[in-house]
Formats: structure tokens, C-alpha cells, sequence
């Protein structure tokens, strides 16, 4: 795959779901972090991987076998695996560090499972399961759900109901709907989530305000990341955006139930910005 020089992770978060290149606007997502990240050359090492993992699958016939032929090059050959040991540093959510460290949380390794297995010719779904992700493959005989943070693990309906009942200590169990495949856009998404939770929980704000920038470039009137984003900016100093974002919060939701602590917020930010004039 080609991408063109200049595009940014902007001009890919406008087209339609299906015309998004995942591993591209994933990879651009890391740009915002790695400024001048080579993109092209990541991609050039998904398609070497897909074209290792071709010929371990010719001749076999069965997504299941195709599947286990894609496992054994990306977890035996490249030792890809699942960062269980330092599962929120940010890299696990950042996809060049992720093929350059073969690590990764379940939704960037599924990432790269998806750019590998297309490659190959096998098309998967992304399944956003509560507390985990894993993709799945949609066949004349069933699905087949793949544990990409697990080694690649072959797994049927029950198995991801084990993994929600394990992850949530028995709180949640299988619902129908958690086994819809979801678009890139979701998937993106819960990437940059990801990645604002670490940030705004270490109060690094630069990092998370850029990160809610990226999420408006997906969904721009997405009112809960405008009221993010405009709390994020009054932690930073930076007053009249702040002002302007959370304005714009409520006029996109007048009746939200937070109203008065955000119109509070407003008055603050204001009466701080007076003190400066």
C-alpha cells in the first residue's frame, strides 16, 4: 500500500468508513506524536510480514488453517505478544512502536492482525468487546473470533464471553451485541480514547488536547470531547479556547445535566482571563 506524501490523519478521518486505510490513519495518528515518522516505511513492513505470512499459507484452503498460518509468522517468527507487563505506556497505543517493539495492547496488535490478514487475502472485523478487542472472521461456517493480545488465539462465542467474564471479574457477561463488528472510525476511536485517558490522567495536557483534537477530526460535533477538550484547555492556560469549546458544548447540548458546573467553569475561566487584561 501507497500513501501519498502530505496526507494527514485529517484528510483520512473525513472519508467514508469502508475508504479509511486502518493501519495508514493509525499510523498517522503517531505522527502527531513522531513528527516526521516515516509512514510509508511501516507499511512497507506490514507488507513484508503479509508476504511472509502468504507463503506459510499457501495451499491451505480453511480461514482456520489461513488464520494459524498468519499466527505462526506474526507471533512464533516476529514474537509479536501482548504488553501485559506495562500495559498503559502510551507506545502500546502509538502502531510504529508497536511493530518496532512487537508489543502492544488488543487493539493495536489487532490493528496490525487486520493490515496483515488483508493483505493475505482474509478480511476480519474488529470486535470491541467491554475491556478488550479482538477481530473475527465471518465464514459459510461461523465465525472465528482471534485473541490478537493473546497470542492469536482461536476463539468461538463462548470464548469471548470467558474473556468478559474474566476481565470484568465476573460483572459483565456476553451480550449479542458486543459481538458486532464495529467500522474504522470506532476503532480509531478507542485508539485515541486510549491515549486521552493516560494523558489526562497524568495531567499531561499538550499530549491529551492534542489527542481530543484528533477524536474532533473524526466526529467534530461529538459534544462529550468538546466539554473534554475545553476542560483540557483551562488546565492548560489556555483561556479564550477554553471559552470557546465550552460555549460551544452547550449550545450543542443546552439540556445536558452538567450545564450549571460547565457555565461555573466558563464564569472562572473568564473572571482568570479579566485578572490577565
Amino acid at each position: 500500500m501507497r500513501i501519498a506524501h502530505g496526507v494527514k490523519f485529517a484528510d483520512l478521518a473525513v472519508l467514508d468508513d469502508d475508504d479509511i486505510d486502518l493501519a495508514a490513519a493509525a499510523l498517522l495518528i503517531a505522527s502527531n506524536e513522531y513528527p516526521g515518522l516515516n509512514v510509508q516505511h511501516y507499511l512497507d513492513t506490514l507488507d513484508q510480514i503479509a508476504d511472509r505470512a502468504r507463503q506459510a499459507a499457501s495451499g491451505l484452503a480453511s480461514p482456520s488453517d489461513i488464520l494459524l498460518a498468519i499466527n505462526s509468522v506474526l507471533f512464533l517468527e516476529h514474537g509479536y505478544h501482548g504488553n501485559k507487563e506495562n500495559y498503559y505506556d502510551p507506545r502500546n497505543s502509538y502502531l510504529n512502536e508497536v511493530i518496532d517493539r512487537h508489543t502492544g495492547i488488543p487493539i493495536t496488535l489487532s490493528i496490525v492482525y487486520m493490515a496483515v490478514s488483508g493483505r493475505v487475502g482474509i478480511r476480519l472485523s474488529g470486535v470491541g468487546l467491554p475491556g478488550h478487542f479482538v477481530v473475527k472472521h465471518s465464514g459459510s461456517s461461523g465465525d472465528i473470533y482471534i485473541d490478537a493480545f493473546n497470542g492469536g488465539k482461536l476463539i468461538d462465542a463462548g470464548g469471548c464471553a470467558s474473556l468478559i467474564e474474566k476481565i470484568s471479574r465476573g460483572r459483565l457477561e456476553l451480550r449479542a451485541e458486543h459481538l458486532s463488528a464495529v467500522g474504522n472510525k470506532h476503532i480509531l476511536t478507542r485508539v485515541l480514547a486510549n491515549l486521552l485517558g493516560i494523558y489526562s490522567e497524568g495531567n499531561d495536557f499538550a499530549r491529551a488536547i492534542r489527542t481530543v483534537d484528533l477524536i474532533l477530526a473524526i466526529h467534530p460535533n461529538q459534544a462529550d470531547y468538546i466539554r473534554n477538550r475545553g476542560f483540557l484547555l483551562a488546565e492548560a492556560g489556555r483561556d479564550r479556547e477554553a471559552i470557546e469549546s465550552l460555549e460551544k458544548y452547550l449550545r450543542l447540548s443546552p439540556d445536558t445535566p452538567d450545564a450549571s458546573e460547565v457555565r461555573t467553569r466558563i464564569k472562572d475561566v473568564k473572571a482568570r482571563l479579566s485578572m490577565l487584561n
